[in-house]
């Protein structure tokens, strides 16, 4: 009897060794994953940092530069860079480098992604400092921003479905270049021309196009898929709803626009008209 209490306490020993052991072990190596986690993340916030600073000095730049300019001016130009070199790094990550969004939603970030979405997310942190400061916009335009900061963030920290969030910044900022344009050529004076009737045109259909339709087939995907994190498909949500209230000013525009081109057609003929009977009297 003691032989076996004596066998039984070591084998009940050897088995909480073994148990602390294990423990021990998983700590371990959960240290360095965890450390290494840190790492990545204060490299990112630096690294945000970095583009925030990039873009606050390109603004004062410009600044010096167009001195006789406004500052709305100079912040417009920030905003055009911004929109043309984003749908450039994420129309390249999404038919290029991949994977595809429609398809592969709620894949590990790759490095690209992550330097497209840092780079996107100091431009959205100036830009909404400056708008705050300056009171240049609504609220619309400002839970954009609010919510594009927010979902690159959250993006970034998961470490994953930034395919997502770079198709939403293609499908964003495809119709930037046009909206500064149309807003340079008010500036100019050069907005009622076939120019800038065929900025409204191609904005309208651009914006209607990829901000409704594709918009709308990314949601799709994204809510189907059982991959994504449940926020981030409340952040697709949230964004899709943005994008139908930006929907609704447009139809409004639209509607004002087709008014005035009738408008103007009509004039247009009651001129020739009248011309061609005094021609006539003549």
């Amino acid at each position: 009897m003691c032989v076996c209490r004596h066998t039984s306490d070591s084998g009940l020993q050897k088995h909480t060794l073994t148990q602390g052991n294990t423990r021990a072990g998983c700590k371990a190596r959960k240290l360095p994953n965890v450390r290494l986690q840190e790492a990545k993340m204060a490299l990112l916030v630096v690294w945000s940092l970095l583009c925030l600073s990039c873009w606050v000095s390109f603004y004062f730049i410009l600044c010096n530069v167009y001195g006789s300019r406004s500052c709305e001016w100079n912040c417009r130009l920030v905003t055009l860079v911004h929109g043309i070199l984003a749908v450039c790094i994420t129309g390249y990550i999404g038919y290029v480098d991949g994977p595809w969004p429609f398809t592969y939603p709620g894949t590990k970030n790759t490095p690209l992604q992550i330097s497209a979405m840092v780079v996107s997310l100091g431009y959205f942190i100036f830009d909404m400092a400056w708008c705050v400061y300056f009171r240049t916009e609504g609220p619309v335009m400002l839970a954009h921003h609010t919510m594009s900061i927010l979902g690159i963030l959250l993006t970034l920290w998961l470490g994953e479905s930034g395919i997502e969030g770079c198709a939403v910044l293609f499908g964003s900022e495809i119709t930037n270049p046009l909206l500064q344009a149309r807003w340079f050529l008010k500036q100019t004076g050069h907005y009622r021309s076939l120019l800038g009737d065929v900025v409204d045109v191609l904005f309208v259909l651009l914006f209607v196009a990829m901000r409704i339709f594709v918009g709308g087939a990314m949601l799709y995907c994204e809510l189907i898929s059982p991959r994504p994190r449940f926020f981030i498909k409340c952040g697709g949500v949230a964004m899709y709803a943005l994008s139908w209230v930006f929907m609704v000013d447009i139809v409004r525009f639209a509607k004002r626009k087709s008014k005035s081109w009738h408008q103007q057609q009509r004039n247009q003929q009651e001129t020739l008209a009248a011309n061609g009977h005094e021609g006539k009297m003549d």
